[in-house]
C-alpha cells in the first residue's frame, strides 16, 4: 500500500490521505492488512492536523465577521486553511485532501452521490442526493464563488467597461481579466490594487515585464494612485509596489496581501520555471489578479495555468474533467463536445474575456483604431545550386531560417534605405542577433536592445523611445513585444518575421492601439525564397479572428452574466398542441 501511495505521488497526483475509514483490524496476517495498519497510523496523525486547521478556520471566520468588509465565507478568507469534518465512525469513507499544491478536496461515500461545493475558489465534495441530471451537472461544473471585496470604487477616471471589470475582479477576490490590447488593463489593475490596499490594509505587489514597471508608475500618477518602483527589496514602501518578473526571487511574498500579474501570459507554459516560482511564492496570497490579452482559443494550457495560479483548479484537474486526448498524441488535448458550453461557463466564473467594450454592452466608438497598412518588400536573391536544380520556396522552419541568413544583407539594406529617407520615429523588429547588429550599423542614431544588454540599459532606452527621445528602436518581439505603449511610432518594420502569429500580433499592437491618432504602416522585408510572408500572416490573422469570434460567441453570455449581471432574453417553448400523425406514420409508430 505504501508503495502504491508513493507511486501515485510520483505520477504527479500529489494527494494526501485524510481518513482511511478502516476500523477494527484484529491482526495483520497479510501484506495488505499490514499496509492498512500502517495507513491507519498515518491517518491518526493527519486527523490531528485536520483539527488544527479547523481551529484556524474558526479563528478566520471570527476575524471575517468582525471586519465586515471582507467576505463572510470562512473558507473564502482562509483559502489555504480549509478543513472538513471526517465522516461518522460508523460508515466506510475515503477522503482525499490537496497537500497545498492542489486546492481541491474530495469526499466519496459508497452508495451515495457526490456534489461539488465551491467556497472562495476551493472545492469540496459533500454528500447529496443526485436525483436530477441538472444537479449533477451543477455539481461537476464547480462555479467559483465570490471571496473578495464588495466596496465602491473611487473616481479613477475609468471607462464604463473598465469599472465593470474592476468591480467584478474585486468581488471575485481571485480573478483573471483577459482583455484585448488597448482596453486599459493597466488602469484596471491599478484601481483593483488600490481598492484592495484601502479595504484590507495590506501591501500589494505588481509584477510586470521589463520597462512596463516604470510605465505603470506613470499611469498610476495620472489617476492619483501612488506606486513604488521597487527594483530591490530595500525600495519597498507601504502601499503598492511594482517590480519586474526577473526580480521576483528577491522578494518575500508573505508580506503582501495581494499580487497582480501584468501580462500574465508569462505563465502560459506549464513547465516554465516562472510559473512554478509564482505558484510556490503566492500560493497563500489571499487576493490575486492576472491581466493579459485574450488567450488563443485553443491554448488550453494557458487557461489551466491561470486557474491553478488563482487557486481555482489545477491544470491537471481541468484537463481531466473537460478534455480528452486527441487520437494517439498524448500532448494534444481536445475539448469534449458535450462539455464545451459548461467549460466556458466555468472559465467565465473566474476569468472575463473581453475583446471590445461592446462585449459588455458599452459604447466602443472610442476604441475604433486608425487604418493599418501592411506592405511587403521582397528581396531577390540568387539561387544557390547546392540547394537543388531549381529555386524552391522554403517549406520547413530550418529552410526558412537558412533563407533569412542568406538574404540578411539585402533585407537590412532595403530597410535602412527607407528608414534613413525620413525623419519619422521607427520601431524595427528583428529575429536574429545578426539582423539587429547590421541594422544598428546601417541606421545612424538607432538604438538596439538585445538580450545581452543589462536591465538598466534596456529599461532606460525603452522609456526614452516611449517618450519620443529616440528616433529608431531595434529589438526582438520576445524582448519588447509585450505590455509596452509605443504610440509615438506610426512606422514599423519587420526585417525578420517569426513563425508565431501571437508574437507578430503583439508587436504590431505596440503602436496600433488605443491612443494612436495616425495610420500605422507596417513594412515586412522578406526574400523571394521565404514565400508570401504577408499573405501567410493575413491567413493566420483570419484564422485567429474566426477562432476568437467562435470563443466570444460561447463566452459572451456567461461573461456578461458574471460581470454586469445581464442574461440573454429567451422565449421558452411550451408545447400546447398535439401533433397529428399521418396514417402511414401511425402504423409505423404502433409497430
Amino acid at each position: 500500500m505504501t508503495t502504491f501511495i508513493k507511486a501515485v505521488a510520483e505520477k504527479g497526483a500529489e494527494f494526501q490521505l485524510i481518513e482511511a475509514g478502516y476500523f477494527g483490524i484484529p491482526q495483520a496476517e497479510t501484506a495488505m492488512d499490514r499496509g492498512l495498519v500502517e495507513l491507519r497510523k498515518e491517518c491518526v496523525k493527519l486527523r490531528a492536523e485536520n483539527k488544527r486547521l479547523t481551529a484556524a478556520l474558526r479563528r478566520s471566520a471570527e476575524l471575517s465577521q468582525s471586519t465586515g468588509r471582507i467576505s463572510h465565507d470562512p473558507a473564502a478568507n482562509a483559502p489555504h486553511s480549509t478543513a472538513y469534518q471526517p465522516a461518522s465512525s460508523g460508515a466506510s469513507s475515503f477522503d482525499v485532501r490537496g497537500d497545498g499544491h492542489r486546492p481541491s478536496s474530495f469526499r466519496m461515500r459508497m452508495g451515495q452521490g457526490i456534489q461539488r461545493d465551491v467556497r472562495g475558489g476551493h472545492s469540496a465534495y459533500r454528500e447529496a442526493d443526485m436525483s436530477t441530471y441538472e444537479r449533477f451537472v451543477a455539481a461537476k461544473l464547480g462555479i467559483v464563488q465570490s471571496s473578495g471585496i464588495d466596496a465602491p470604487l473611487r473616481d479613477y477616471g475609468l471607462f464604463h467597461h473598465q469599472s465593470d471589470l474592476t468591480r467584478w475582479a474585486l468581488r471575485r477576490g481571485r480573478a483573471a481579466i483577459f482583455a484585448d490590447t488597448g482596453l486599459g488593463k493597466s488602469r484596471m489593475q491599478l484601481a483593483w490594487a488600490d481598492t484592495v490596499r484601502r479595504e484590507t490594509g495590506r501591501d500589494v505587489l505588481i509584477l510586470a515585464p521589463l520597462a512596463v514597471a516604470q510605465q505603470t508608475v506613470e499611469e498610476g500618477a495620472s489617476i492619483g494612485v501612488d506606486v513604488t518602483h521597487a527594483r530591490e527589496v530595500c525600495y519597498i514602501r507601504p502601499g503598492i509596489n511594482i517590480t519586474n518578473y526577473d526580480r521576483i526571487h528577491k522578494f518575500n511574498a508573505s508580506q503582501f496581501g495581494a499580487v497582480v500579474l501584468d501580462e500574465s501570459s508569462v505563465i502560459k507554459h506549464h513547465a516554465a520555471k516562472t510559473l512554478q516560482t509564482l505558484l510556490d511564492k503566492f500560493r497563500a496570497t489571499p487576493y490575486k489578479l492576472a491581466c493579459t490579452a485574450t488567450p488563443a482559443p485553443n491554448d488550453w494550457t494557458e487557461l489551466g495555468n491561470h486557474a491553478e495560479f488563482l487557486g481555482v483548479r489545477s491544470r491537471a484537474e481541468m484537463l481531466a474533467e473537460f478534455f480528452v486526448h486527441d487520437g494517439g498524441d498524448t500532448q494534444t488535448w481536445r475539448l469534449k463536445g458535450h462539455a464545451r458550453k459548461l467549460f466556458w461557463r466555468w472559465v467565465a466564473s473566474w476569468g472575463a474575456m473581453v475583446r471590445s467594450p461592446a462585449d459588455l454592452g458599452h459604447d466602443a466608438s472610442a476604441y475604433e483604431l486608425p487604418p493599418l497598412h501592411v506592405h511587403q518588400h521582397t528581396v531577390e536573391i540568387a539561387h544557390n545550386a547546392e540547394h537543388g536544380l531549381f529555386a524552391m520556396e522554403a517549406q520547413t522552419l530550418t529552410e526558412r531560417r537558412n533563407a533569412r541568413k542568406e538574404s540578411l544583407v539585402d533585407r537590412v539594406s532595403a530597410c535602412a534605405e527607407i528608414v534613413n529617407s525620413t525623419d519619422e520615429i521607427w520601431l524595427i523588429w528583428c529575429d536574429l542577433n545578426a539582423e539587429g547588429d547590421a541594422l544598428e550599423a546601417a541606421i545612424p542614431g538607432s538604438v538596439q536592445i538585445a538580450g545581452r544588454d543589462d536591465e538598466e540599459f534596456k529599461e532606460r532606452n525603452l522609456i526614452d523611445f516611449a517618450h519620443g527621445k529616440t528616433r529608431v528602436l531595434i529589438s526582438k518581439p520576445s524582448i519588447c513585444g509585450f505590455g509596452l505603449n509605443f504610440q509615438a511610432a506610426a512606422h514599423m518594420a519587420f526585417v525578420g518575421v517569426t513563425d508565431s502569429f501571437e508574437a507578430y500580433y503583439q508587436a504590431v499592437r505596440r503602436s496600433w492601439r488605443f491612443g494612436q491618432k495616425r495610420p500605422v504602416n507596417v513594412h515586412v522585408f522578406a526574400s523571394n525564397q521565404e514565400g508570401a510572408v504577408v499573405a501567410n500572416l493575413r491567413r493566420k490573422e483570419v484564422d485567429a479572428k474566426a477562432m476568437a469570434e467562435s470563443m466570444a460567441a460561447e463566452t459572451l453570455e456567461a461573461v456578461r452574466s458574471e460581470v454586469v449581471g445581464a442574461r440573454k432574453d429567451t422565449n421558452a417553448y411550451v408545447a400546447t398542441k398535439l401533433i397529428t400523425l399521418p396514417n402511414f406514420m401511425e402504423a409505423t409508430w404502433a409497430a
